[in-house]
């Protein structure tokens, strides 16, 4: 697996400039799910597909089994057929990320990322920058939103499909909140074994 780092030349003012971008050694026609969180962490060794140790993978092994499922490493995500992302790829430099820079980030880099997976049929977005980074993606290609506007515990019990796609709308499971918040950490471990249910289905 490797993780590639860039200089991203984007014109954004609220995030870092660093780009951190998951390159991880997969067949992309065998991944089925794409599991997107918010936004790279701080420190580059947390992040996907790094080290089991990472605080990204501790956190999306703890959400793996409030579903059920035991996971230990990232190859056994990859053999399950699910492949982990960020909305954007530059840290953010405050608590908030404005809209123009996710739909950059999502135009420019998310587009083309997940075009390589032809046989996706679940996108899971985990967070609020997920959910608006996809209906930028999707808006541009097919000329309209997948997930409606709300809020994410009002629209996440509805069933949302555009092309052959099913898109849920989630919370994040990176994180610091992820251990505070317990309501929402049920709600992610419900979205999961969705994604579990789709794969033992297909």
């Amino acid at each position: 697996m490797r993780i590639n780092t860039f200089t991203c030349d984007c014109p954004c003012t609220d995030v870092n400039t660093r780009m951190i971008f998951p390159q991880p050694d997969l067949d992309p026609g065998k991944i089925r799910i794409v599991m997107i969180s918010e936004c790279p962490p701080a420190e580059r060794e947390d992040f996907f597909y790094g080290t089991s140790n990472g605080a990204f993978f501790r956190t999306t092994r703890m959400a793996f089994s409030d579903a059920g499922a035991a996971i230990e490493t990232y190859d056994d995500l990859t053999r399950m057929g699910i492949y982990l992302t960020t909305a954007i790829k530059c840290g953010k430099t405050g608590y908030l990320v404005s809209a123009k820079t996710i739909k950059e980030c999502a135009v420019r880099f998310l587009k083309p990322e997940l075009e390589q997976f032809p046989h996706v049929g679940m996108i899971l977005c985990m967070g609020d920058f997920a959910i608006k980074a996809v209906n930028y993606v999707y808006k541009e290609k097919y000329g309209q939103s997948p997930i409606p506007p709300g809020s994410t515990y009002k629209i996440r019990s509805q069933e949302y499909i555009q092309n052959g796609i099913r898109f849920l709308p989630s919370y994040t499971h990176t994180g610091d909140s992820f251990n505070i918040e317990k309501v929402k950490r049920q709600m992610i471990a419900e979205d999961i074994r969705t994604a579990l249910a789709y794969l033992e289905s297909h």
